[in-house]
């Protein structure tokens, strides 16, 4: 082994660095309520960030900025579409019908091989 080797170092778990000369920047904490459970969430931010008005809580719902009113959302949600959905958009019930039972047909007659998942 090389005499240059570090010996009982555990490599990666431990920087060899140290924070002497460092200046750190400004932080604040800020405090989030949560009006549901009750939980406060603190949370260090960078002093000059933008502190958002609303923070997931531990409980997974939304906590708000202590000392401050919760948002007003400010447009709907618009819920996602699924394949199915944007499928109803082309076709109609009575056209998937007589797709489906053609298919069918031809996966009988064994013109159709079946694909394996």
């Amino acid at each position: 082994m090389a005499e240059r080797a570090l010996r009982g170092m555990s490599l990666g778990s431990r920087s060899m660095e140290s924070d002497a000369g460092v200046e750190f920047a400004d932080r604040i904490t800020v405090h989030y309520d949560c009006e549901d459970c009750g939980h406060v969430t603190e949370v260090t931010m960078f002093a000059e960030a933008e502190v958002p008005l609303v923070w997931e809580c531990q409980c997974g719902k939304e906590a708000v900025l202590r000392e401050h009113e919760r948002p007003e959302p400010t447009k709907p949600v618009k819920p996602q579409r699924t394949h199915w959905d944007m499928l109803l958009e082309r076709r109609t019930m009575d056209d998937l019908q007589v797709l489906l039972d053609e298919r069918l047909e031809l996966l009988r007659a064994g013109k159709l091989r079946r694909r394996s998942a």
